[in-house]
């Protein structure tokens, strides 16, 4: 079996997909994006593309290490969700080879379903308690919502207020069931964010995500020195290597690698694994698109410290698309009760519809992420 052409497509709201096709008829799809650098990483795949073209599309663990380093330069976003995109594709294609969901090949399935959360409130959160209110009332036993707008350096007791007042109403719609996982997105710096997890200590929420940017990770120790919440980051780290030092220093109890960001399938099962030995959770990040979703899902039933999934179902950037609109089945992803089960099918464990894949791939997108000024005039974390 060889590898003979790679195809990518640009397609609404903010996705990018590939197809693997091999010379035994026999394809693959995966979903390397960043959101808002498509055609970035679009160009990214295509000269990976060089190293793949009649090679055997099985030897997984080979390719991403040619991927990996034959570049003298190494990770980051871009290369890393290329190389992502591609694996997924690659596990899709020897599943089907081996009539094997993709958690069979990699040991088995330790779960039957793994618990989800739905997004609420928007960029800017509002009416979130209603919104936690409708999660519930749709079934799911966890929500997961921006904390603030964008805050500076040094900012005001009463946007940290506005943020408690926001918690508050989800705890009040929604009782004390209800797991509340709170995104700093980032916007919060060092200070603000020592302030802001005291004051929502009380509503015990079950993460508080991104408390400070990544490149200042370094901060999550005087974080945690004042706060009992779970801190939770990760989702713009792309490799173990990036991985190892937060984990050596014990300050995060709950990584989110993104399989679509973070070298795919190959590379995640080995940082859910050093997660493990460090007994740290992991709570994968994915407000993308069916083929990411299915992707994490395979990886989830394989690893004993997941306890949560993220799913973009209705997340306020699907406009237009949403998570079911670009497969055969939607029942493959059937939440019941805040649950969904392991995907059973073959491969990845979902049929792309392909005819409509090309269809939308004709209208594509040019997403891009808001850009925010602080009163000043000085750019804002978003």
């Amino acid at each position: 079996m060889r590898i003979t052409k790679i195809e990518t497509f640009i397609v609404p709201p903010r996705w990018l997909f590939l197809k693997i096709e091999t010379d035994e008829g026999i394809s693959g799809w995966g979903e390397p994006i960043v959101e808002g650098r498509a055609r970035t990483v679009q160009a990214a795949v295509e000269e990976l593309t060089d190293y793949l073209i009649g090679q055997d599309p099985r030897h997984i663990e080979d390719l991403w290490q040619k991927m990996y380093r034959s570049g003298f330069y190494r990770g980051g976003p871009i290369l890393m969700s290329a190389i992502a995109g591609i694996d997924q594709a690659l596990w899709d294609i020897k599943g089907k080879v081996f009539q094997a969901p993709i958690a069979e090949l990699m040991g088995g399935a330790c779960r039957d379903s793994v618990r989800v959360y739905s997004w609420i409130g928007g960029d800017r959160p509002n009416d979130v308690g209603k919104a936690a209110k409708e999660a519930a009332a749709a079934g799911f036993t966890a929500v997961k919502m921006n904390g603030t707008e964008e805050l500076q350096y040094i900012d005001s007791y009463e946007k940290i207020d506005q943020a408690v007042e926001r918690i508050a109403a989800v705890r009040e719609a929604v009782g004390g069931s209800m797991g509340i996982g709170i995104d700093f997105h980032g916007r919060v710096h060092k200070a603000m964010a020592k302030i802001l997890v005291k004051e929502l200590e009380q509503f015990q929420p079950m993460f508080i995500e991104e408390p400070v940017l990544p490149e200042n990770n370094e901060a999550l120790r005087d974080i945690a020195r004042v706060t009992n919440i779970p801190i939770a980051t990760g989702e713009r780290m792309f490799s173990r290597w990036d991985f190892k030092q937060i984990l050596a220093e014990g300050y995060v109890d709950i990584i989110q690698p993104d399989l679509s960001h973070a070298g795919g399938i190959t590379e995640c099962k080995k940082i859910f694994a050093m997660a493990e030995a460090y007994d740290v959770a992991v709570a994968p990040h994915c407000p993308l698109g069916p083929i990411a979703l299915a992707a994490c899902l395979q990886v989830d039933a394989t690893s004993h410290n997941v306890f949560i999934q993220e799913q973009s179902l209705g997340i306020h950037y699907n406009e237009g698309s949403d998570l079911l609109d670009y497969i055969n089945d939607p029942n493959v992803f059937d939440y019941k009760e805040g649950y969904v089960e392991m995907l059973q099918q073959p491969g990845l464990g979902i049929s792309i519809n392909e005819d409509f894949v090309r269809a939308q791939a004709k209208i594509g997108h040019n997403w891009k992420n808001p850009v925010w000024r602080h009163k000043d005039g000085t750019i804002a974390e978003w």
